[in-house]
């Protein structure tokens, strides 16, 4: 994504700290489509302020608070003298800064920023307006920390990656910042932005907390969404392709089987296909393989998931999920466990599952299109090559060998990351929730799906237009074709195809398909959560 503000303040500010977030809030943050503000409401403010009153009256009256008063974790009965409470929140953030691995892109790790705000804004955390202020300033001026991925264990929070925004807040470590990582010291300096002191426990409230998994949870939501309502349109183009039978997804057929989403999804290639009854009585061949003939069964399950994945997810996003909470209106401190990723964790694990079925989905059409004893009379590996320099092209050849290692790359990526918790931290933390890892994983097969989706895209494309039905396509089966070749063109001689890809890739991941797509994606949707 374009690292500069592009056009974000022509839009409405969102403002956090009042009603529930959605994912797509947090989406319209993280992709600089919106810029955030705080209420101006009086008393949200006063209630703000009443959290970090009361910590500052427990403070003067020498009162034991977790984290404030007494170290971290197993360390909690070691007790800090109250003129080194304001020493500890930063060296909190220090001990932390171990974290490895590949660096969080620009739009997630603005998503992390979103949803701290959204859970510090709710009051319960004790923490000031000034730090409040600042996370959006640090998302309003495009000023965010560089975050590497791994070392986090999902319990006691994001710990590790979110050290790295504590950092930040206080001047240390690194930034992107116009178009580039810099030393965050060094771009403050530039703008004239002091360097923020934390207060008692504003480092623990920062960091003891699920931001990194829900913040990766909210875009691969998205980004599944996209990967369904595109593999029912590729199963679209691939059943005209292939001169399948459209009866498969009858209106009659699927009341029989009443799963909600499973349902849309026919109701959706019926639409796309112009489907009618009467005109599929004849088709000569009665039951297609089943990879279109169960299509709907494959990609309904991430349909009708869908509506307790966001469920847990905005859940998540919207609660209070440090330790301890402060309570601004009863006045009391409040030890629990809710940096606990578990929810998360399990609705990671279970969209990879439901996203690499529908990469092995296509995997398997995109076997029928390229296999001449299977495509129905199209020409072998779908090339386009005519006469003396037939023997010489291999078309989507190559094509279909890497959508199979993607597939199987991302297959093997579904082993449930929640079930493999490891008591760490003196067996303080002795059951955690991985949620962070389970994040990772689906990102990582939710982009593999997205290189089988671009690969089909191309694929059927060229198969529809072998089969020389351009012409007969739906609407919507058009504005997808022009979708496509807005980065493919037929391929006639053989040609390498990866900038293809890349480029169908990239729009993918920046959800330009979901934009250039709404309708259908909104619609698909809501017939998901009736």
């Amino acid at each position: 994504m374009n690292s500069g503000t592009n056009n974000m303040y022509s839009a409405t500010p969102l403002q956090v700290g009042l009603a529930a977030l959605s994912i797509e809030d947090v989406i319209a943050v993280a992709y600089q489509r919106r810029p955030v503000a705080l209420p101006n409401d009086a008393a949200w403010r006063d209630m703000i302020q009443a959290g970090a009153d009361f910590l500052d009256q427990l403070l003067l009256e020498d009162g034991v608070i977790y984290g404030v008063t007494t170290g971290y974790g197993d360390s909690c009965l070691v007790e800090v003298p109250v003129e080194q409470a304001y020493e500890l929140p930063l060296q909190l953030s220090r001990f932390h800064g171990c974290g490895m691995g590949e660096r969080l892109d620009i739009a997630t790790a603005r998503a992390v920023l979103v949803c701290r705000l959204c859970s510090l804004a709710r009051g319960y955390s004790g923490v000031s307006l000034a730090l409040l202020e600042r996370l959006v300033c640090l998302l309003n001026e495009n000023i965010i920390p560089v975050i590497p991925a791994e070392g986090s264990v999902g319990a006691s929070g994001d710990l590790t990656p979110l050290s790295y925004v504590a950092a930040v807040i206080v001047g240390e470590r690194e930034v992107y910042a116009d178009g580039r990582i810099q030393d965050t010291a060094q771009v403050y300096a530039d703008k004239n932005i002091a360097p923020l002191t934390l207060r008692p426990k504003e480092g623990l409230a920062l960091m003891n907390g699920t931001a990194v998994m829900t913040a990766m949870a909210c875009i691969q939501y998205k980004r599944s969404q996209q990967v369904a309502t595109a593999a029912t349109m590729l199963t679209a183009l691939n059943l005209i392709a292939l001169d399948g039978n459209a009866s498969h997804f009858d209106e009659v057929l699927f009341a029989q089987k009443p799963h909600p989403g499973q349902q849309a999804v026919a109701a959706h290639l019926r639409t796309l296909l112009n489907y009618q009854a009467q005109q599929q009585a004849q088709n000569a061949r009665l039951q297609d393989r089943y990879s279109l003939r169960c299509a709907p069964h494959v990609i309904g399950v991430w349909s009708d998931s869908s509506r307790w994945l966001r469920q847990f997810i905005e859940n998540e996003l919207n609660s209070s999920n440090d330790n301890p909470l402060i309570d601004p209106i009863g006045r009391r401190v409040l030890h629990g466990g809710h940096f606990y990723g578990g929810h998360i964790a399990q609705a990671m694990d279970s969209l990879k599952i439901m996203v690499a079925n529908i990469a092995d989905l296509l995997d398997r059409q995109l076997a029928q299109l390229v296999d001449y004893k299977m495509n129905n009379g199209l020409a072998r590996n779908l090339t386009a090559a005519q006469a003396e320099r037939l023997p010489l092209n291999h078309g989507f050849k190559a094509v279909q060998i890497a959508v199979s290692a993607w597939t199987a790359e991302a297959l093997k990526h579904t082993l449930a990351a929640s079930i493999f918790s490891r008591s760490t931290e003196c067996h303080n933390q002795d059951k955690v929730s991985m949620g962070t890892i389970a994040a990772r994983d689906a990102q990582r097969v939710v982009q593999l799906t997205e290189q089988v989706v671009a690969a089909l895209c191309c694929a059927a494309l060229q198969a529809v237009y072998l089969r020389g039905a351009s012409a007969a396509l739906s609407p919507t089966l058009q504005q997808f074709a022009a979708w496509i070749q807005q980065d493919f063109q037929y391929v006639v001689e053989d040609r390498p195809l990866q900038k293809d890809l890349e480029a169908l890739v990239a729009r993918f991941a920046d959800l330009q398909f979901a934009a250039a797509f709404e309708m259908q994606t909104l619609e698909l949707s809501a017939c998901m959560q009736m």
